[in-house]
C-alpha cells in the first residue's frame, strides 16, 4: 500500500474512534511540560477536545517536542472564568467532576463514567480551585494507598480518563463512530493537511 494510501487510512481510523464526549479541563496548570503530558494522553484516549481554564496563571505555551505533537491532534479551547467554561461544557450535556482531595469527593471507580464526562484537574501546588469546586457537579478522588496524597497532573489525568475508556469499552459502546458522517469529512480533510 503506497505511503499517502497508508496515511489516509490510519487518519480515517483516528478520526472515526475520537470520543466528543469525554474531556479533560485542567486549570491554572502551571507546568507547560504538563499540560503537553495530558495531551499527549487525551490524543492516546481518543479525546477530541481539551479545555484550558485559565483565571490566575498566564496560558501555556505548548511544545511540539514535549507533547509529540499531540496538541496538533487535540483541539482546545481557552476559557478565563469558570463560570463560562462549566457553562459552555453543561450546555454540551457534560456532567464535571473536579478531581479533589476532600471527604466529600466520590471515588473514581464508583462513578458512571459512560455518559458525557468532564474531568477537571487542577494546578500542581493549589490543586483544583475552591470555585470550580463548588461549581462541579461532583468531587471524584482517585485512591491513594501511600504517604503521597496526590499524583502528577498528567498521570491524574491518565488515570481518570483511562477508567473512563475501560468503562465504555466494558460496555460495548466504542463499536461505532460517536461523531457524525459529516464531521468526520470535514476533520479528515483538515487533518489530513497537517
Amino acid at each position: 500500500m503506497p505511503r499517502s494510501a497508508r496515511r489516509i487510512k490510519r487518519v480515517t481510523a483516528t478520526v472515526q474512534r475520537r470520543l466528543p464526549d469525554l474531556t479533560v479541563v485542567l486549570e491554572n496548570v502551571h507546568d507547560p511540560h504538563n499540560v503537553s503530558a495530558v495531551l499527549r494522553t487525551c490524543d492516546a484516549i481518543g479525546v477530541l477536545q481539551a479545555e484550558l481554564l485559565y483565571t490566575i496563571e498566564k496560558f501555556p505555551r505548548i511544545g511540539k517536542k514535549s507533547s509529540s505533537s499531540a496538541n496538533k491532534w487535540v483541539v482546545h479551547r481557552k476559557h478565563t472564568s469558570v463560570a463560562e467554561c462549566f457553562g459552555q461544557l453543561r450546555s454540551e450535556g457534560f456532567a464535571i467532576y473536579a478531581t479533589r482531595l476532600d471527604p466529600n469527593a466520590r471515588l473514581l471507580y464508583d462513578l458512571d463514567l459512560t455518559r458525557k464526562t468532564a474531568f477537571v484537574l487542577g494546578n500542581e501546588h493549589r490543586g483544583v480551585s475552591d470555585d470550580a469546586a463548588a461549581q462541579a457537579d461532583g468531587l471524584v478522588v482517585i485512591p491513594m494507598r501511600g504517604m503521597i496524597e496526590s499524583l502528577n497532573v498528567s498521570v491524574a489525568a491518565a488515570v481518570c480518563l483511562y477508567e473512563a475508556l475501560r468503562q465504555r469499552l466494558a460496555r460495548g459502546l466504542l463499536s461505532s463512530s460517536a461523531l457524525p458522517p459529516d464531521v468526520v469529512a470535514s476533520m479528515l480533510e483538515e487533518w489530513l493537511q497537517k
